[in-house]
């Protein structure tokens, strides 16, 4: 292996593709629950089920902040130990973690224990991210950092137009469990690729997790997290309830909910490669752009979603005005933390996760009030819109601090 600063752009390619697909994994085994929430209330809850499937699948929602609680305290914890230690053997032992993690939600036999398994696949998540966003910036070069964030978070992405839809339709077709299968063998292709393309990228030796954990004292990136926490979670409080959306509002079979996740995925990727192409240019305008979007998409989705075609239409500009912020909060990131790079760039999925879990939860309780599926929509326009305030009190804090 070489140095990542020295590699030839075909071999830069094979290495930001390696990671790319750890991020399909990571993509797939975080939303792959959501569209299989019903048949996974069913088969793990079937007391609570024959009560009231509303309320199982309500229940059965905590799996989704289960798995962002472990990002949330994975993502610090683990990005500030490893700084020290090579990246590329760092993102080797990341995704053989994610391999055995994802593998034991196969095999759970309770409700319980698979919400075990999924808090220690959540784990690794953010470092994964975080540390792999520090490679592809430094292999792609200066004035490209949020494009080569961008690249790994395209496995994301792309992981909710091919993944997450063919992970829920074989969960709908031969059970749930089948879906975790599938996601534990991307990782291990994920392992095997890193080890053959990642080249060698040296840590900080005179890190540790002492000195990392200084981003803390920074107060813009509490406002910076704050964003992805708040606002981001707008996103989830909908996408976390997506299946009982197609099927009892807008009265679709449950055959077109894979498809509504392959829409969303689709506004996702396109979101993704655009949110980092525009932060690189302004990052400013396109965080308020992102975030302003968001409040008004799911607006119109708690509006308009009772026919099927108008669903799809929105759910497509949710997953692109979401991903447009996501590269766009992580340079954001990046950008204000100085010094601390390796856990500033894991907090970002820490945040986002905080907002899976805000989201999940908020959603599933205004559901299990029996206030309706389009309930999550209108938490998640408020979320946005509080994301959006943070938003405006960062630049104008920042705006005073250079002035003084």
């Amino acid at each position: 292996m070489t140095h990542s600063s020295t590699v030839s752009r075909g071999a830069a390619m094979m290495a930001l593709l390696s990671l790319a697909i750890g991020s399909f994994g990571i993509g797939m085994t975080e939303f792959v629950v959501m569209g299989l929430l019903p048949n996974i209330a069913q088969d793990l809850l079937p007391v609570q089920w024959a009560l009231s499937s509303e309320e199982a699948i309500g229940q059965s929602g905590v799996l989704v902040s289960l798995y962002a609680l472990g990002v949330v305290i994975g993502a610090p914890t683990i990005a500030g130990v490893v700084a020290r230690f090579p990246r590329h053997r760092v993102m080797l032992g990341l995704a053989i973690a994610l391999t055995v993690f994802n593998a034991l939600t196969v095999f759970m036999p309770t409700f319980g224990l698979v919400g075990a398994s999924r808090l220690l696949a959540g784990l690794p998540h953010g470092a994964y991210f975080g540390i792999g966003a520090l490679v592809a910036a430094d292999v792609l070069g200066p004035g490209k950092r949020a494009q080569g964030v961008a690249f790994i978070l395209t496995g994301l992405t792309v992981a909710n137009v091919v993944g997450v839809p063919l992970g829920t339709f074989l969960g709908q077709q031969w059970g749930w469990r089948t879906a975790f299968l599938v996601v534990a063998v991307v990782f291990a292709l994920a392992a095997v690729s890193i080890a053959a393309f990642v080249p060698k990228h040296p840590g900080e030796p005179g890190r540790t997790l002492r000195s990392e954990l200084g981003v803390f004292r920074v107060g813009q990136v509490w406002l910076t997290l704050g964003i992805g926490a708040i606002g981001f979670g707008g996103f989830f409080a909908v996408y976390s309830f997506i299946a009982p959306l197609v099927t009892d509002v807008a009265g679709s079979p449950e055959w077109a909910v894979p498809i509504v996740l392959v829409i969303v995925g689709l506004g996702m990727t396109v979101g993704n490669l655009l949110g980092g192409y525009m932060a690189d240019r302004d990052l400013r305008r396109t965080l308020v752009f992102g975030m302003g979007a968001m409040v008004v998409v799911l607006v119109l989705l708690a509006l308009l979603s009772f026919q099927i075609v108008v669903l799809a239409v929105l759910a497509f500009g949710m997953g692109l005005v979401s991903s447009v912020l996501s590269p766009a909060i992580q340079t954001r990131l990046m950008d204000v933390a100085g010094d601390n790079q390796s856990i500033a760039a894991a907090m970002n999925h820490s945040a986002l996760n905080i907002g899976n879990s805000l989201g999940a939860f908020l959603g599933g309780t205004v559901i299990g009030l029996g206030w309706g599926f389009t309930a999550p929509a209108w938490t998640g326009a408020v979320l946005a819109l509080v994301g959006l305030g943070i938003l405006t009190i960062a630049y104008r804090a920042e705006r005073v601090a250079l002035a003084a």
